[in-house]
């Protein structure tokens, strides 16, 4: 698994010196600066942790696969670090920030920072969990393609299920989260790790844990550890929305009482005993298996099987 760590930057180092242009990217002097202006002291209830290392913010963009022209949508830029790294790469940004003062702040950093990007951005000031797909489409109609984002760590699996249901389209993202979620988002069934959000997220694609990330790169460091989870969308959709939504309900039954068997568990879905164990059977599926024995595909399955016994 690739370390995706951050050393003091070089370019940093020669902004401040004076014997370089001004760096493009923000390191730990110009965060701290930037922030003290502001008024701004990072707050747990937003899950605020500002990335401070350049070098890992070029590392994220690549590893995103991010290239000019490309759609990008961002949640929290906070600061600006991890946008800048985005703008500078040549892609269209839309970045969705909760904080009034961080939203009016960032189009100035990047104006500042990188004057040739100004009209690549557009700050959508709003909670994420609330944004429409009406907001996030440009001026053409078009929804973004791609997600990257350092995600606030207490909302993180609510808003990347927000997104993946609201823009159906987005073809891959990259996701910076505490550690702990993204092994549960990325975890396959069958093991401990593996619980709703890992069943929901692979409705839309294939999920892996892309690189580790250090705590030294946050202002303040946090108290957890991070990483990199990467996404590519299904090729072909597993099934529509209605069948999504039944697939979903299954998972949130199943889920809620993990330590019983399905044909306990998924009783206040699908009904009493007998008709439980019959769609379950119809499906193709142990009627004694657990929550976490089963891959989304079965959870439609069994879906699909409620709908054909209604």
């Amino acid at each position: 698994m690739a370390e995706v760590d951050g050393e003091a930057s070089a370019e940093t180092a020669e902004g401040r010196t004076g014997a370089a242009p001004r760096p493009e990217l923000l390191g730990p002097v110009e965060v701290r600066e930037l922030a003290e202006r502001l008024g701004v002291s990072p707050t747990k209830k937003l899950g605020q942790n500002f990335v401070i290392d350049p070098n890992t913010v070029r590392k994220i963009v690549r590893a995103a696969g991010v290239d000019a022209g490309d759609r990008v949508v961002e949640i929290g830029p906070g600061l600006g670090s991890l946008t800048l790294g985005l703008t500078e790469s040549g892609a269209d940004v839309t970045a969705i920030e909760i904080d009034g003062r961080l939203a009016a702040e960032l189009p100035h950093t990047v104006a500042e920072m990188q004057p040739g990007a100004r009209d690549r951005l557009r700050v959508i000031r709003c909670d994420a969990l609330d944004v429409t797909a009406e907001q996030l489409a440009d001026a053409e109609g078009r929804l973004p393609e791609i997600l990257v984002a350092n995600l606030p760590y207490n909302v993180s699996v609510p808003i990347l299920m927000h997104l993946l249901e609201l823009i159906p389209a987005l073809r891959r993202g990259l996701v910076m989260v505490q550690s702990e979620v993204g092994h549960r988002i990325a975890a396959a069934p069958g093991g401990k790790e593996y619980g709703s959000p890992s069943a929901k997220a692979a409705w839309y694609g294939d999920w892996r844990i892309a690189g580790n990330v250090s705590r030294r790169i946050f202002w303040p460091v946090p108290g957890v550890d991070s990483v990199l989870v990467g996404y590519e969308r299904r090729e072909t959709p597993l099934g529509d929305e209605t069948e999504r939504a039944a697939a979903f309900e299954l998972v949130n039954a199943a889920f809620a009482q993990r330590r019983k068997m399905l044909r306990q568990a998924l009783q206040p879905v699908l009904g009493p005993s007998e008709r439980t164990v019959a769609i379950l059977e119809a499906a193709g599926v142990d009627p004694t298996a657990r929550a976490e024995q089963l891959g989304i595909e079965a959870y439609l399955a069994v879906a699909r099987a409620a709908a054909a016994a209604a």
